[in-house]
């Protein structure tokens, strides 16, 4: 038993790893830009893709590697997309040009899909106690918040004393560390047995997602109303339509339709999706206000953000551990509504220019997500059959991913533009981000009642 369960606490570890890389390269690379532009002459478009070719791959292809993991291996998918990743990280680091930097960025998105929701999967195995799994899924939570929090303060730090290409090398050793735990200590697993490939589901899940999130990120730019991004809108709808008519005459679907029957799996993943909709709004947006309205610098933005995360990175283990005595239902909707009220309470603190408002309502935002995430993952994962835990992990990850960036198209719009950015247009578009956040609440609380 003792020897069972330090090989599931070193899997934890290995997976953490690659989580710390993957959510690190979310927001590490902002900070970065500036110098980029600099040292590779590229245009503002040029990075805008140097940040959204990451986002993109990444947010895309994630329910077709997690369908792969279930089929031919999650830990060979998991160090397969490491590997990819660090590959992709050095491709970064000596990139001569911002097309290859692109490329390079790319190369990392398909890395992180490979491996983010494969190393759910790995936990649901390695963990089969429901309440030691959320226990798991609280640290590998806390981790992906503990990344979260570096990436700004980390890479301003980085960027300053080494140059912009080392926000790229420092995933080296993680990554390669991460890599020799996985293939010494972490077992295989997998489901294949009378199932198959589902080709044109992974065709048009693709062709769906990266056609909406491509429309939703450059319609701001170029126009709503522009023929490539109603073309966009358009390839979407059809992608979408065709997948569920695909999915249900597939015998053994990557995307099972059926998986949406089960209330716990749907509230979970609206919900995820709300959460991400309305923080990564909210972070948009707030960070916008912070240099533009504020006009503080990079390295002071980071601190400012830590305020909210470092609850909670710091929380997160706690919050698996309230999960995991209490279920998901009340962590997930009593942490999405004081996210949701803190955010409105943020909203306020900004027109009343209070900084111990402003402070308060970030520390209450932290400890909100701190409860619902871990819960709402594990309700998300195990809300299906352990065989369909891949499945599962990867759209719980995809909703959530493909929700944030939707959240920044359509509620960033409110803010404005670099320094026309206003304080009434910061504060709506957080005061949307808390509607969001708290319709999650409200759908948690209804429809997640049992595990």
């Amino acid at each position: 038993m003792a020897n069972r369960q330090n090989r599931s606490t070193i899997t934890l570890i290995a997976v953490c790893f690659g989580l710390f890389m993957i959510q690190l390269d979310l927001t590490v690379v902002n900070v970065a830009l500036k110098s980029i532009q600099e040292n590779l002459r590229a245009g503002v478009t040029a990075l805008q893709w140097v940040v959204d070719a990451y986002a993109v791959l990444f947010s895309s292809l994630m329910l077709t590697t997690g369908d792969l993991g279930d089929l031919f291996g999650r830990r060979r998918m998991y160090a397969g997309g490491m590997v990819l990743f660090v590959l992709g990280s050095i491709s970064c680091a000596l990139a001569p040009s911002y097309v290859f930097l692109i490329g390079a960025r790319s190369l990392q998105g398909v890395g992180a899909a490979a491996a983010l929701p494969n190393s759910l999967a790995i936990l649901r195995n390695a963990f089969p106690d429901a309440r030691l799994r959320a226990r798991a899924i609280g640290w590998w939570a806390g981790v992906s918040g503990l990344a979260v929090v570096a990436g700004p303060t980390l890479g301003g730090a980085l960027v300053g004393h080494f140059g912009w290409r080392s926000v790229f090398w420092v995933n080296l050793p993680v990554g390669l560390l991460g890599l020799w735990l996985t293939l010494q200590f972490v077992s295989e697993s997998s489901h294949p047995q009378g199932r198959r490939l589902d080709i044109w589901g992974q065709i048009l899940a693709i062709s769906a997602l990266v056609s909406l999130i491509f429309a939703a990120i450059e319609g701001q730019q170029l126009g709503w109303g522009n023929t490539w991004i109603i073309a966009a809108f358009v390839l979407a709808g059809i992608s979408g339509m065709a997948l569920y008519l695909v999915e249900r005459r597939h015998s053994h679907p990557m995307l099972d339709f059926h998986f949406f029957k089960e209330p716990v799996f749907t509230a979970s993943n609206a919900a995820s999706g709300l959460m991400n909709f309305g923080v990564f709004a909210t972070l948009f947006a707030f960070s916008l206000y912070l240099l533009h309205v504020q006009r503080l610098s990079p390295e002071q933005v980071g601190l400012h953000l830590a305020v909210m995360f470092a609850p909670f990175a710091a929380s997160l283990p706690f919050g698996g551990r309230i999960t995991g005595h209490f279920g998901s239902r009340y962590p997930a909707a009593l942490g999405l509504g004081a996210t949701g009220l803190g955010m409105l309470w943020l909203a306020l603190a900004l027109r009343a220019a209070s900084d111990v408002w402003m402070f308060s309502s970030l520390f209450i935002i932290g400890l909100g997500l701190a409860a619902a995430t871990p819960a709402l993952v594990a309700a998300a994962i195990g809300a299906l059959p352990p065989e369909r835990s891949g499945a599962a992990s990867a759209f719980n990850n995809t909703s959530r991913q493909a929700c944030g960036a939707l959240g920044v198209a359509l509620l960033g719009g409110l803010v404005g533009v670099g320094a026309s950015a206003t304080s009434d247009g910061v504060m709506a578009a957080i005061s949307g981000s808390a509607v969001a956040l708290l319709l999650g609440a409200i759908i948690s609380w209804w429809f997640i009642r049992h595990e």
